[in-house]
């Protein structure tokens, strides 16, 4: 007869289920996962290097959130941007549409890009992470290790002028910092190997709760705007 496992049983007990014909089960402590490393990327490089790497996103099952999406939110835009958008992860309406920043995220995104000049087709946005966790909880470590590898060929295969980060999840993984945002805003960043430089901005999910941060938001978008145009980021 199959009997329970020793967890909290005293010595007493377990004789007397030994008496009884009770098998005791042990329960073996389960390993821990290890941690996702990135996905070695292709190096083929032009319209190729896209096709290739679009098409390993879209059957990526290196963490566990391609069992929960509906399905790879890969990227948009232009492929030759001066401007690179990098967000942390998709949400319910991207996760069902296949495309980074809809909704009315998205709209306030758009405002802001044409606000700077810009338009949503003339750069190219992309997420942290490809698929949409649960609930929309913050990215864990071994989803955004897992992913890192796509993203950080986009931006090879882009080669912005400059990288604006939006958001506090974004910024703190692209930098390696956890820094708030209110401390990386304001200022450029340097990415070891990148040559683009990178400004933080307030996430537009933000301001829709925080109206009144769009004047700082706008003062990111200037500083981006004066950055993208200097000779370093030329």
């Amino acid at each position: 007869m199959a009997g329970k496992g020793t967890r909290g049983l005293s010595d007493r007990q377990r004789a007397v289920l030994d008496e009884l014909g009770i098998t005791l089960w042990l329960q073996r402590a389960q390993p821990a996962l290890p941690a996702a490393a990135p996905l070695p990327m292709p190096a083929v490089t032009g319209p190729a290097g896209w096709e290739v790497l679009e098409r390993r996103a879209l059957a990526c099952t290196a963490c566990t959130l391609h069992q929960t999406r509906t399905q790879v939110v890969f990227g948009t835009g232009n492929r030759q941007a001066s401007w690179m958008v990098i967000g942390e992860a998709p949400g319910a309406d991207e996760d069902r549409q296949g495309e980074p920043f809809v909704g009315r995220a998205g709209q306030l995104l758009n405002e802001m890009l044409r606000a700077a000049g810009l338009d949503r087709h003339s750069v190219y946005i992309a997420n942290i992470l490809k698929c949409r966790p649960p609930d929309n909880r913050d990215p864990r470590p071994e989803e955004v290790a897992a992913c890192s590898g796509f993203l950080q060929r986009q931006v090879e295969l882009v080669a912005p002028r400059l990288i604006l980060c939006v958001g506090r999840i974004a910024a703190q993984t692209l930098l390696d910092t956890t820094a708030p945002i209110s401390t990386l805003r304001g200022r450029v960043h340097a990415l070891p190997g990148i040559e683009a430089p990178v400004v933080v901005t307030y996430h537009p999910a933000y301001l829709l709760r925080s109206p009144g941060q769009k004047r700082r938001a706008w003062e990111d978008l200037c500083l981006a705007r004066r950055t993208a145009r200097t000779p370093a980021a030329a």
